[in-house]
């Protein structure tokens, strides 16, 4: 049996985890499960899965946790130090799916003890990416991309050699306002922003795919997976999203990727690598589909994109700054304290007037994180008309 950690066990990658491996009882052993603040929910799957370890984020459920699983013989434990501590349990597979910067420490925790890591944290990579990979490299490591793009990339990639690829491409649905003029974005409520016509994701990936951050972000994450520079590095939006990326090879082929719309096609991958775990995720049809459709995006009604493109090029503490304000933002929007046009706008400004220094190891990550997430809340404020100690969680 493969032992097996899941970081953000309730979250949506956790539950698709979870049910693959309810599909192979007797393959896999589950040896911590983590949740920030869904007690029941988290209860629920110790009791299921009766984990070594079972721990959550936020240290205010800790009593209600451990009044969930009274006289069940279960450890329980609360707080980030305990995320790491879960993730230094000697478990061969870790899925890393703590959304938001409090992924960072688990993931790098995993990762230092040398476990296979299917990474679908955005911020290792994003606000982290050298010291990440070096820490990959340094600890023997094995990084399995968990994301649907670049996992199709990984899939895509498989033993070709670096020198024969000319360029990576990964698609876009385009979101839910992939059609919308500039004036109905500007009055966009949070409700038709996580109207996703395809995927079912948490509310910030949601958000980011509506401005398409999300594919900037992505873009980072890719340079820092494939060591590609931004030039070789696409977006294309594919409304069907069934072909996830394409990687182009310098004899003028291109190899795709193609599945439904179900992260638990990439997770079954990154479970099973090198073999592929069978899964019942519903099976692609070509013919019901009829066509598939691509286009270039549109950075006049999505500037998301060329402003992470910017962040890439520029390095640095840039993408650690552009991940914090987009966090922000996101949830200033989803709290109605900004527009949707808004959103972009916080995170130009806050880019603006903040420094380049690259951070240097957790510490400094964490530093100008933080940093810039103050910048982020003032430019809310102003924004919003309201004082940022109104605004500030």
């Amino acid at each position: 049996m493969t032992s097996l950690t899941v970081l953000g066990a309730t979250g949506s990658i956790g539950t698709s985890t979870l049910a693959l491996v309810d599909e192979h009882p007797d393959r896999f052993r589950i040896v911590a499960l983590t949740a920030q603040s869904r007690v029941d929910e988290l209860a629920e799957l110790a009791l299921r899965y009766r984990p070594e370890l079972t721990v959550i984020g936020d240290p205010a459920c800790y009593a209600a946790l451990q009044e969930r699983l009274a006289g069940t013989g279960l450890a329980v434990a609360a707080g980030p130090a305990a995320l790491v501590a879960a993730a230094e349990l000697p478990a061969e597979r870790v899925v890393a799916g703590i959304v938001g910067i409090a992924g960072l420490a688990p993931s790098l925790a995993a990762v230092r003890r040398g476990a296979t890591v299917a990474l679908a944290n955005k911020e290792c990579l994003v606000a982290a990416g050298p010291l990440f990979k070096a820490a990959v490299s340094r600890h023997r490591a094995r990084l399995l991309p968990l994301d649907s793009e670049h996992n199709a990339l990984f899939q895509a990639l498989a033993g070709s050699e670096g020198r024969d690829v000319e360029k990576l491409t990964i698609t876009a649905s385009g979101g839910p306002f992939r059609c919308a003029e500039l004036a109905e974005m500007r009055v966009a409520t949070p409700e038709a922003a996580l109207r996703h016509p395809n995927w079912r994701m948490g509310p910030r990936i949601t958000i980011d795919s509506a401005t398409m951050i999300n594919k900037g972000l992505e873009l980072i994450e890719a340079h820092q997976l494939f060591d590609l520079p931004d030039e070789r590095l696409d977006v294309l939006v594919h409304p069907q999203s069934v072909v996830h990326g394409m990687v182009h090879y310098c004899d003028g082929s291109v190899l795709a990727q193609l599945g439904c719309s179900d992260m638990r096609v990439p997770i079954s991958y990154c479970l099973g690598h090198p073999e592929r775990l069978g899964s019942s995720v519903p099976r692609l049809d070509l013919a019901a589909l009829g066509s598939l459709t691509f286009t270039a995006p549109d950075h006049v009604r999505f500037p998301a994109i060329p402003l992470a493109r910017a962040c890439l090029r520029a390095g640095g503490a840039a993408p650690t700054i552009l991940n914090a304000a987009d966090e922000v933002a996101v949830a200033a929007f989803l709290d109605r304290r900004i527009g949707f046009l808004d959103i972009v706008a916080v995170i130009e400004e806050v880019l603006a007037e903040d420094g380049r220094i690259a951070p240097d190891d957790l510490e400094s990550v964490f530093a100008i994180d933080q940093a810039a997430r103050r910048a982020a809340w003032r430019k809310v404020a102003e924004r919003s008309h309201r004082p940022v100690s109104e605004l500030t969680p």
